[in-house]
Parts: structure tokens; sequence; C-alpha cells
């Protein structure tokens, strides 16, 4: 069981107190303390079994509006004072730059209570628990004859504490809970082999999906592949499932994120208040719903989090921000600091009315895409061409698999062909869209 490790809010307070008098001008002290428990078990044996408790302190010093960073996982206060003093000393060499420095304090507070990030009941679960779950996913699926091969199943948790303070005056804390199921599978003969996997992954214990439904639907993936055929090249609607579509959103992310933007690196410079897709496209960035997996009270900054439209019915709305890209855009935060970078919360399409059956009847003769791998991404133009898996759809139902292809085209273009967007929202990961059928893409086969 794991230990508390009491008073680290009062160390992050006391190393500000420290910094300033050694001559920061400002400070900034982030702390994570976890607890993480990891089971891969592959053919009903223990690969890999993982218990630990990683703990480590991160200091941002500002010295003239120069900046350093220092991260320790020994937490003594000799051992900080001394990192302390020598990334003051750091700074000093740096260059300075106008746009970086602390944000200034909000004065709005989210109650991490009201988020529901945190599960007792995980903390409690026995090892052997554990090591249960991941060995009966896999024994479930193996039961299939049509299974060759597995590539392992796994179980995780995670508890993690994070403390956050800053010279500004922000001090606080939360909590968060994080437990995981996935297996990977192979079906087919050498010659014919074909792989997929599945997975669950929640805050909270009781909301997993149990060994028997990720066990069956990873089978349900894999096998679905069986006996792919070739196609030729043309230039098809193409529906995408909804892990596919979530995929679509990661791209947009970084296009929208305000590091590429300043950097001029995403093909959607200079387009806030523009058109970049049809009525159909409505994205948010929502890092205050209820026990999903990107939630959370404030960002790595210390700035809350919150609802961000980014795109609404196709107008580009807001760039994703921290302070620093904020700052270099003459915009305002949007809470999105992960680090020194910028990340999601849950970036999601908002749903329509169609469910994935409806979806896949309206198409004539297209393809189902389930699986794309390879590189591809280009955010200065949007364009996109990677390999893919997917199912052959034929006078509205799903008549094959076809492997062997490549599908191509412009996330802009994308977001103007959505003819369909699905009912099937669900946060599998912090990036989330439901189905969606596209107008037209170019599938490249023989």
């Amino acid at each position: 069981m794991k230990k508390k490790r009491p008073h680290l809010a009062d160390l992050a307070e006391e190393l500000i107190v420290l910094g300033k008098k050694e001559g920061a001008d400002e400070m900034e002290v982030s702390i994570i303390d976890g607890y993480e428990f990891r089971a891969d078990i592959r053919f009903g044996e223990i690969e890999n079994l993982l218990e630990a408790g990683p703990r480590y302190l991160s200091i941002r010093v500002i010295k003239d509006q120069k900046t350093a960073y220092v991260t320790s996982s020994d937490l003594s206060l000799e051992t900080l004072q001394y990192l302390l003093k020598k990334s003051i000393q750091r700074a000093i060499l740096a260059n300075p730059d106008e746009f970086g420095g602390l944000p200034p304090l909000s004065l709005q507070k989210n109650d991490p209570e009201c988020l529901k990030l945190h599960d007792p009941e995980i903390l409690e679960l026995p090892p052997e628990k554990k090591i249960t779950l991941a060995k009966d996913t896999e024994k479930i699926a193996l039961q299939d004859k049509r299974i060759t091969n597995s590539h392992g199943a796994n179980f995780e948790t995670n508890e993690i504490k994070f403390i956050l303070a800053n010279s500004n005056g922000f001090l606080d804390e939360y909590e968060q809970t994080l437990c995981s199921l996935s297996l990977g599978l192979q079906a087919g003969e050498t010659d014919s082999r074909v792989e997929d996997y599945w997975f669950s992954s929640k805050r909270h214990f009781h909301e997993l999906d149990t060994a028997e439904e990720v066990a069956l639907r990873a089978v349900e993936r894999t096998v679905r592949q069986l006996n792919p055929r070739k196609i030729k090249t043309q230039k098809v609607p193409v529906v995408f499932e909804s892990l596919m579509t979530s995929w679509l959103l990661g791209f947009l992310f970084s296009c929208v994120s305000g590091v590429s933007i300043y950097q001029k690196t995403s093909f959607l410079v200079d387009r806030l208040g523009k058109r970049i897709g049809n009525e159909k496209v409505t994205v948010f960035d929502d890092g205050l719903l209820p026990g999903k997996l990107g939630s959370k009270p404030f960002d790595s900054e210390g700035m809350p989090c919150q609802k961000t439209p980014v795109v609404e019915r196709g107008i580009l709305k807001n760039y994703l921000c921290n302070t620093y890209a904020a700052r270099k855009l003459r915009l305002k935060s949007t809470g999105n600091a992960a680090g020194a970078s910028v990340g999601p919360h849950n970036f999601y399409l908002q749903p329509g009315d169609h469910t994935p059956e409806e979806i896949i009847a309206s198409v004539d003769k297209g393809l189902m895409l389930i699986r794309t791998l390879g590189h591809g991404l280009n955010p200065i133009t949007g364009d996109i061409s990677r390999g893919a898996f997917g199912m052959w759809i034929e006078k509205g139902e799903i008549a094959y698999p076809v492997s062997e292809i490549t599908i191509s085209g412009n996330l802009g273009n994308i977001l103007n062909q959505i003819q369909m967007v699905g009912n099937d929202l669900n946060f599998y990961t912090p990036l989330a869209g439901p189905t969606i059928k596209i107008q037209e893409l170019t599938v490249a086969g023989q």
C-alpha cells in the first residue's frame, strides 16, 4: 500500500521563499507524488510487473526575463536548495524573452471534487486482482480458435497528486486516479496475419469495461480483418470509425495549438474567425467534464481549466494557448499549459443524430476506415497521406476487409466535406469523436 508523503505543499512554499531570497524575480514549483502498478500478461504468464511510487519536483526560475528549469527526484531540502541556487545562476546565462514569465493570479477556482477525478476503490485493489483481470482478459480471447497469437493483456493503475505553487500567490493541489485494461491480438496464418486491439481506460474502477467486454471487442476488431482484398485506386466516400475520428482530431489539435500558430507551422495561421469547415463541425476543448480522462481543475501553470469553443459550426473561434503562446499571439491563455508546451483536455467533436449503422447504410460504395499506420501528416499544409486498413462498403453494407491501401486528402477539405456525424461519442481518450462520413477521399490501392 502506498504511504502518504505529507507536507509537500509546505515544501513548495518554502522553496518559493528561498528562491526569492536568492534573487529570482519569479518562481514556480510543481510536485508530482504518484503510485503506479502495471501487470503485462502474455499466454497466461507475467511478462512484466511494475509497482512504484514515483515522486519528483520541478522548479522554474525567472530572472531578468530569463528562464531556467530544474527537476529532481531527491526532495531533501539540502539538495533542492543547491539546485535552486544553480538554476538561478543558469538563468542569468540564458537569453531574455519578453513573453516568458508566470501568468497573473486568477480569481477563478475549480473544485476538484466536482470533477470526480479520484476513486479510492482503485487504491484498495489487491495486486492479485489486478493480475487476474489481465489474465482473464487474454484467456477469454484465446478461447476463440480464430485467434492465433497474443500481443498480451495489460492492467494498469495510477494515482497522482499534483501540487503547484508560484510566487504570484498561487498554491493548490488535486489528486487523480486512472485504471486501464487492454489486449492486443493476432488472427490468421503467417502469410495472412491480421492484428488489432481493444482497451478501456477510466478514472473510476466501476466504470471500467469487464474482462469479457474488452476481450470480445478485441477479438471482433481483429477477426473482421481476415482474408482482406485489394482494391483499385479511386475516390470514394470514407466513413471514419470513432477511434479514427479521434485520430483526426489529434491532427486538428496540433494545428490549433498556439505553439504551432506562433511558430507558423500550421495551415490555420491567421484563420481566427474564418470558416475552416462546414456547419456540421463543432469542436470543444473542455477540461471540466466530470470523470473524464482529460479533466483537471487547473493546468500546469495554475490557470483554471475551462470549456473552450475551438470550432463553432465550421468557424475557427480559438487557438489553444498556454501563457507564453497567448502572449506571443496577443491572446488569452485557455488553460492548456502542459509543461512548457500546450496540451488538450477533453478535445472532442460534438456528436450528431445518426447511428453508425445509418451512416454505413448511406454509402453505396466506399471505405470504412478502421486503422492507419506510418507518418504522413503535414500540419503546415494540412495534407494527410497514410497507410490504412478498412472495411469495404457495398450498397450500404460491410462487404469485406481491405488492406494495402493509402488514404490521402487534406484536413481543411475533410472538415468541409463531413456529410454525417454520428451519435456515438465516447471518451475512450482525451481526444474523442463520433463516427463521421466524408464525402470523398482518395483511396490508393492497386
